[in-house]
């Protein structure tokens, strides 16, 4: 086992005094940052976790084979380099002979010998076959599913030692595909590839990834202390640099992590106003770009779903009438500048090879503006449903997610246009997940929003959300869209998909909605995933 501990001694006499947090200001660097989680992480095992406060923290804790940048494009990290076989079915990964798991045993910031080693290609093989695993039941199985005998293994039909993933030595991993998968590299930058070590994870008797003491770390920091009690006010959690796993190509900038963990986000807008944290996430633009750091990305798509056993909106024909009737172009020059009109499912910040999908596939090409014929659906709804109006309902809205001021403006469209009138009614995220769990609603104004950064995440809420499901009954996209072995092939699969449930009328895109993080104004280079919730600290800098 490589012995570093000389390495670690040189870096602590070269920063002695970072415990402040304030030094080295006109490089931004080595500045210790508090920040809030949402709610107590959930678990730090990345290839099941999947909550936002969960996923900021794996994103600081570990690293994997490969990274994708803001743009989404790919590039090595624990990889030193890949390749790929003519065929695209055989994945060829060299890894970095300098990164290391670390275990912080005894909490006093001395690196001892028996605290680290290296992270290598059995990890990535033993991580990989968790996720298949599905006694694991792990979020992203179905994701992984172009690994050789990839799918045979989530039915249970075949061990998961027999994937196609092997480590013909220490440092080099083969990952053999089913097929031709455009998505995987991009899959492979997910936290549900970072790397496992078997022998630490049956250490923990079951608890891996649930407390400071069953977790390691490969990544940038390491936990310090985890500590959260339900009843309790002062719930944190301490991660510090991981100086083992800095060098030259990847340099990690803050020193400490301090992570309070909050309630709700109304507890969080406090701490920020009294600037005791220096940034969050979250959905409203209540935030000024003149006053703080704000960073916006269209991730979510708000649409209309409706009832499938309610008495007028189970009716084609109605639904019909409503989306034949939005003016999107018109809406647009109305409605605030916290969302865009939308007449797809994919929203804008989804990225395919480093653009966004919305400039591969414009969304113009589903609008269906026609004011005649949908006066012409809802006669022949009202025939069919044998009734002379239509009795007034209204829209369930989430207001935690959505401002339903934008809502109201086609809710007078409709009135004007159709002689229908549809309310809207604000409630708590709780009580709106309830409503729509109960089937207590008419029609909702759904949030759609992948758990990662890929078109695939945002169309597979179709086959894994219950309420989503019933729209396309026995759908299956998620393998046609995983046989794409090249991006033009990938984005007419997406389309395609989108057309698909579109056709059937029962969700109805109408805005792209901004997800922002805001910080104040001396932070830079802070990392914000939309989808994931994730906020990565390792490149940020302070400059106060």
């Amino acid at each position: 086992m490589k012995k570093l501990t000389a390495l670690f001694l040189a870096a602590l006499l070269a920063f002695p005094f970072y415990s402040c947090g304030k030094d080295d200001k006109g490089s931004g660097a080595n500045h210790m940052y508090d920040v809030p989680l949402s709610g107590n992480p959930q678990s730090l095992d990345p290839q099941f976790a999947n909550d936002p406060s969960s996923n900021t923290v794996i994103k600081n804790l570990y690293s994997g084979l490969v990274s994708a940048d803001e743009n989404g494009n790919i590039t090595c990290c624990n990889a030193e380099s890949y390749t790929i076989t003519p065929d695209n079915l055989t994945y060829t990964f060299i890894l970095r002979k300098d990164n290391y798991w670390f275990f912080d045993t005894n909490g006093d910031d001395i690196i001892g010998d028996d605290e680290y080693f290296p992270v290598t290609a059995q990890d990535y093989v033993f991580a990989l076959q968790r996720v298949l695993d599905p006694k694991m039941q792990s979020p992203y199985t179905s994701d992984f599913m172009c690994i050789k005998n990839g799918s045979k293994i989530i039915k249970g039909e075949a061990e998961p030692e027999s994937a196609g993933i092997s480590a013909p030595d220490d440092y080099t991993l083969e990952i053999t595909l089913e097929y031709p998968c455009a998505e995987f590299l991009g899959m492979l930058s997910t936290a549900a590839a970072f790397p496992c070590n078997r022998e630490f994870f049956d250490s923990t008797k079951g608890r891996y990834g649930l407390d400071d003491k069953s977790v390691m770390s490969n990544g940038a920091f390491y936990v310090r202390q985890w500590f959260f009690d339900p009843y309790g006010s002062h719930n944190i959690l301490y991660m510090r640099r991981n100086e083992i796993n800095k060098n030259e190509q990847f340099q990690i900038l803050p020193t400490y992590v301090s992570f309070t963990i909050q309630d709700s986000e109304s507890d969080i807008r406090e701490l920020f106003k009294e600037d005791k944290i220096e940034c969050f996430s979250t959905l409203s633009n209540s935030y000024s770009k003149k006053k703080y750091s704000v960073k916006s990305s269209p991730a979510i798509t708000l649409g209309l779903i409706f009832n499938p056993d309610d008495k007028y909106f189970s009716n084609t024909n109605l639904r019909k009438a409503l989306a034949y009737s939005i003016d999107y172009s018109s809406l647009s020059d109305r409605i605030s500048n916290d969302t865009e009109t939308a007449s797809g499912i994919i929203p804008p910040a989804v990225k395919v090879a480093g653009r966004s999908y919305r400039e591969l596939s414009s969304d113009n090409q589903f609008s269906l503006y026609d004011l005649d014929q949908a006066k012409k659906y809802l006669q022949d709804a009202k025939s069919e449903l044998n009734i002379g109006s239509v009795e007034s309902v209204k829209i369930l809205v989430n207001a935690e997610t959505a401002d339903s001021g934008d809502l109201h403006i086609l809710s007078q469209s409709w009135q004007e246009k159709l002689g229908i009138y549809i309310g809207i009614e604000d409630v708590t995220a709780a009580e709106f997940d309830k409503r729509i769990s109960d089937g207590n609603y008419s029609i909702a104004l759904y949030p759609l929003k992948g758990d990662l950064d890929s078109g695939l995440s945002v169309i597979s809420q179709f086959e894994k959300n219950d309420c989503l499901k019933k729209i396309i009954s026995n759908s299956s996209f998620t393998e046609t869209i995983l046989k794409c072995g090249d991006i033009q092939s990938l984005v007419n699969a997406y389309t395609s998909a989108e057309k698909t449930i579109l056709n059937s009328f029962g969700f109805i895109p109408v805005f792209y909605k901004n997800a922002y993080l805001v910080s104040s104004r001396d932070n830079e280079s802070l990392i914000y995933d939309p989808f994931t919730g994730a906020i990565d600290y390792r490149l940020a800098q302070n400059y106060s």
